[in-house]
């Protein structure tokens, strides 16, 4: 954990004592803020209402959902925090090493560039970029990139569990993570097989052009074994799965 300047420790103090909670309520939001950089905040403090979430605009969730004044409670000091972090005046100690205290804003690929808005609870982590229609969601280590299309994604909620229970809201209303196209894992773009080139069969009598013979039985079921592999990898999702192994099996 960094250390505070002066003036960034005046500022906490300050803060605690105007809003009636501890200088570790008011740290503890104040990295929830600086995750978010600056826009939005996820925070699990006993002292705010334990778990919720923040967002620059008037959006806060709080556990005790119909106590309104820790509402406001809640949205004035994020309001005031990213003020804080957005100032011309240091919060922060300078470090010798610059990548020191980066936290999770670094964690996706550096092409992506920077995030516009990120967040993360337990063991999952996303940034979006809405530039490059891309969204980066981190679970237990492993970096997934999907294409957000023509999504213009503003909110997320997160359930216990993997990315499956990850969903995002849009001017299209709530999409889940799964459905969008993937375009990278860990830095790898998915497999997908080509399609199996089409056979060729001798101009003769005994072959008509308009009735081919069927294809191999044995590199059908080869290619939906490659399938259901990249099923079981995450890599396609069930709607996909099976849609392919439709296609294949119509060639038996």
């Amino acid at each position: 954990m960094q250390t505070f300047t002066d003036y960034g420790q005046n500022a906490i103090n300050n803060l605690a004592q105007r809003y009636g909670v501890s200088n570790d309520a008011v740290t503890h939001m104040l990295y929830a803020v600086m995750n978010g950089n600056g826009t939005m905040a996820q925070f699990n403090h006993p002292e705010l209402g334990g778990g919720g979430q923040w967002m620059q605009g008037g959006m806060t969730m709080v556990g005790d959902m119909f106590n309104y004044g820790l509402k406001a409670k809640v949205d004035g000091l994020c309001v005031e925090l990213s003020n804080l972090l957005g100032g011309q005046q240091a919060v922060f100690m300078p470090v010798s090493n610059p990548t020191q205290f980066h936290g999770n804003r670094n964690w996706w690929p550096d092409e992506l560039g920077i995030a516009s808005t990120t967040g993360g609870q337990n063991n999952t982590r996303y940034a979006y970029f809405p530039t490059t229609c891309r969204l980066a969601v981190d679970i237990n280590g492993q970096v997934t990139v999907y294409n957000t299309l023509d999504h213009q994604i503003g909110g997320v909620s997160q359930q216990q569990g993997g990315n499956n229970s990850m969903t995002f809201s849009s001017q299209y209303g709530n999409v889940q993570v799964d459905q969008l196209p993937i375009v990278s894992v860990n830095g790898v773009a998915p497999f997908v097989p080509a399609p199996a080139p089409a056979p060729y069969y001798p101009n003769n009598n005994n072959v008509s052009n308009n009735n081919p013979a069927p294809a191999d039985n044995g590199d059908i079921f080869a290619l939906i074994e490659r399938l259901a592999d990249l099923k079981q990898k995450g890599i396609l999702n069930d709607d996909e799965f099976a849609s392919k192994k439709a296609e294949l099996l119509q060639r038996l």
